[in-house]
């Protein structure tokens, strides 16, 4: 399975057999380190607290860094352990950091999968060692990676480190442990700044990769599920980012015109302040001149108090050239009642006084 999609729209550029689920091994962690820092920006964690290993958390199998019980990391180690080197132990140790247990953690990350709109996945760990049960769609993938790399960019920080020692202190005393990446896109000559991911690997997964990549301006992500070796996941993302970067760019429109404010009628207040909701963005994918872009405004004529808080007062239309591809709606800031009386009668005075002063 595979998929290849522009990470500011989630336009889909490539896709094979991408709403197959299939075990996802440690890709699954892109889910696990969403969490993670959905609770640091929520204030559940932060990066200095300091985490104890457990004796189950450090039981995990596969790839680890060897935690051992009581051993004290901070959320910041831990992360980096996560996103650089796989480690399953951290895994499970920051879920229990975060919800008491793996399996509050997983209803978590299954719940979080629901609002992502990841029709194809149910998580039953949080590290994607094999399980019966446990699964993924490529598709699915690639909706939870854009909602991590577009909502938490810091993420790049950790999974593009290379190499680097962290330390094991615990009661036999102090030792250095080397974490290396298992990105080996990292540093594959590529005319593309990597980004990330993650990869993952098990007997029922095979050899899974989710890449992320820019190229002047434009971000996309590779999905590969299965792939008979190590070398092919690689390769094969590689050929899906060349792909994109070469026939696709992308347009975002940074600096649209002034809103003012508009004009009420019968309200308490004489005008409304107005603000786009959403940004625009177009991805073109048949060499489309993206210098032809252009906007119209279109505002309603009036508005009728009452009215709340989000109220649509028009629309910002793009066309390129002379075909329309787009628009972001232009909504009022704040709730408007309507008039009573006796803002009738203050209009009246402070006319009066006006016209007297």
């Amino acid at each position: 399975s595979g998929i290849l999609m522009e990470m500011s729209t989630g336009t889909v550029l490539f896709e094979k057999d991408a709403d197959t689920a299939r075990p996802p091994a440690s890709v699954t962690k892109i889910m696990t380190m969403l969490l993670i820092f959905d609770a640091l920006e929520n204030g559940t964690i932060s990066l200095d607290d300091e985490v104890s290993t457990s004796e189950y958390a450090a039981s995990m199998g596969g790839s680890q860094v060897f935690l051992e019980p009581g051993e004290m990391q901070t959320v910041g180690t831990l992360l980096k352990c996560i996103s650089v080197a796989s480690a399953n132990d951290a895994c499970v140790t920051m879920s229990e950091c975060i919800c008491g247990n793996e399996q509050e953690f997983v209803k978590q990350m299954n719940a979080r999968a629901k609002g992502l709109g990841m029709k194809h996945t149910n998580f039953v760990n949080c590290n994607g060692l094999d399980a019966d049960g446990h699964e993924m769609s490529a598709r699915d993938i690639a909706l939870m990676s854009r909602e991590l790399m577009t909502k938490y960019p810091q993420i790049k920080d950790y999974c593009t480190v290379w190499m680097e020692n962290i330390t094991h202190v615990t009661a036999k005393g102090s030792s250095e442990f080397g974490l290396s990446n298992t990105n080996k896109l990292l540093k594959m000559a590529n005319n593309f700044e990597v980004t990330g991911l993650k990869t993952g690997s098990t007997a029922k997964a095979g050899y899974c990769f989710c890449g992320t990549a820019v190229k002047d301006g434009l971000s996309l992500i590779a999905v590969v599920m299965d792939a008979p070796d190590y070398k092919i996941r690689f390769s094969e993302a590689q050929q899906l980012l060349n792909y994109g970067f070469a026939n696709c760019s992308a347009y975002r429109d940074d600096h649209p015109p002034v809103l003012l404010p508009m004009a009420i009628k019968d309200g308490k207040t004489e005008s409304v302040e107005l603000m786009y909701d959403g940004q625009f963005s177009y991805v073109a994918l048949r060499g489309e001149n993206l210098e032809n872009i252009h906007s119209k405004l279109q505002l309603d004529e009036s508005l009728s108090p009452p009215f709340e808080a989000g109220t649509k007062a028009g629309r910002l239309i793009y066309y390129l050239d002379d075909m329309e591809i787009g628009e972001v709606p232009i909504v009022t800031k704040e709730r408007i009642q309507k008039a009573g009386f006796s803002d009738y009668l203050e209009k009246v005075y402070r006319n009066f006084m006006s016209i007297c002063g």
